[in-house]
């Protein structure tokens, strides 16, 4: 809060003074004065689009993440296959590859392909760090007691990995919006909040632009804020083992 505070002090000092000739820097009164009048009626059909078609993107990317992950410790042979896959689909400029699925696929799926791209090689690099870093007393033991591979990769693998994996979507719910919003300058659809950014930036709406952009902000923290959430449910002993009485 504190951070985000200074920084709007900061926005309205250079905005009022140092950029205050600058056509492109409006003030946060005058962006919010914006935000307000376009209202919940303007922007509803844009974020449910590009949300649901970053959301879509984010399960598909993850999962792919997850089961290659799985397959990778599983079969070590593929670990370098797999993860080099992984790494050109990071590398890869979404910018670039956009156009080549907007000739492959139709409608929307452009974008949920870019925002699925986006969050593969996060997640897969968090999953197999997790899946390593279990304790090979714990291994041990589940081989002693008869369990296999498969005892081994639910009972103690899987556990393990659940900080880092998680760690891991949570840097992914942010990067899935970003490849929708970057998809959407495709023009595949009509509908969106990069649609309504390029539309109003090529109409000069100066206010409206940082609106529409301050929404995909905070879409995007939305969706960390989420995922951070879920992971404080689902490791309720990693939250702080030093704050408990004693």
């Amino acid at each position: 809060m504190a951070g985000g505070v200074g920084l709007l002090l900061l926005w309205s000092v250079l905005a009022t003074t140092v950029l205050s000739t600058a056509d492109g820097v409006p003030t946060p009164w005058a962006v919010l004065g914006r935000l307000l009048r376009d209202g919940w009626s303007f922007y509803a059909p844009h974020v449910r689009q590009t949300g649901g078609a970053a959301l879509r993107g984010y399960l598909v990317g993850n999962a792919v993440a997850l089961g290659a992950a799985l397959l990778v410790l599983l079969v070590p042979a593929l670990e370098r296959l797999v993860t080099q896959v992984a790494l050109a689909s990071y590398c890869l400029p979404l910018v670039a590859v956009g156009p080549l699925l907007s000739t492959l696929l139709d409608g929307d799926t452009p974008i949920v392909v870019l925002a699925a791209l986006a969050v593969v090689f996060t997640t897969l690099i968090g999953a197999l760090l997790g899946l390593r870093s279990a304790d090979r007393t714990a291994l041990d033991v589940v081989y002693a007691s008869g369990g296999g591979r498969w005892a081994a990769l639910w009972r103690v693998r899987v556990v393990a990995a659940l900080p880092s994996t998680l760690a891991g979507l949570r840097i992914a719910a942010p990067g899935a919006l970003l490849g929708a919003v970057i998809g959407e300058y495709l023009g595949r659809v009509d509908q969106g909040l990069g649609v309504a950014l390029t539309i109003s930036a090529q109409q000069l709406e100066v206010a409206r632009t940082w609106g529409i952009a301050l929404v995909c902000g905070a879409l995007a923290g939305a969706g960390y804020a989420a995922t951070a959430l879920l992971s404080r449910l689902a490791l309720p002993w990693a939250r702080d083992v030093d704050g408990g009485p004693g």
